[in-house]
């Protein structure tokens, strides 16, 4: 428990566990309804950002909470590899640029899947025009 510690609240991961604590903060807010779900959406073209239809507050929540938890787990395993501290500085923070790409890309990749799943979910739906009619008797 103390190794997760120390990687949450080591420097790299420092920062994405504040983030974490802000959307942690966030979503109680929204839990106890004093803030809407979708508060940040007027805000950002989600279309510029790769999102899709995503919900920007969703986007950032799927983003940091990936982003941390692949960045803690690096640094467990940076921390158990035994290097000296000259490559472990070095490391974490290419770990941390490393762990905000693939949280990004799998953001993406996340919205894209809803974009898919919504157009195929609105096609299965859908109901034809009615057209003329054929009966042979």
């Amino acid at each position: 428990m103390g190794e997760l510690m120390d990687a949450a609240f080591g420097f790299p991961a420092l920062v994405l566990t504040a983030a974490l604590v802000a959307v942690i903060g966030f979503r109680v807010l929204v839990l106890c309804r004093a803030v809407a779900p979708d508060a940040f959406d007027s805000d950002a073209e989600r279309g510029a950002l790769g999102l899709g239809d995503l919900p920007v507050a969703t986007a950032a929540s799927v983003f940091v909470v990936t982003g941390w938890v692949l960045d803690v787990a690096g640094m467990v395993l940076l921390g158990r590899s035994g290097l000296p501290g000259a490559w472990r500085l070095p490391l974490s923070v290419v770990l941390l640029a490393g762990a905000l790409v693939l949280a990004r890309r799998l953001t993406t990749c996340l919205a894209g899947r809803r974009r898919r799943a919504a157009s195929a979910g609105a096609a299965r739906g859908a109901v034809p025009e009615p057209g003329p009619s054929r009966t042979s008797v």
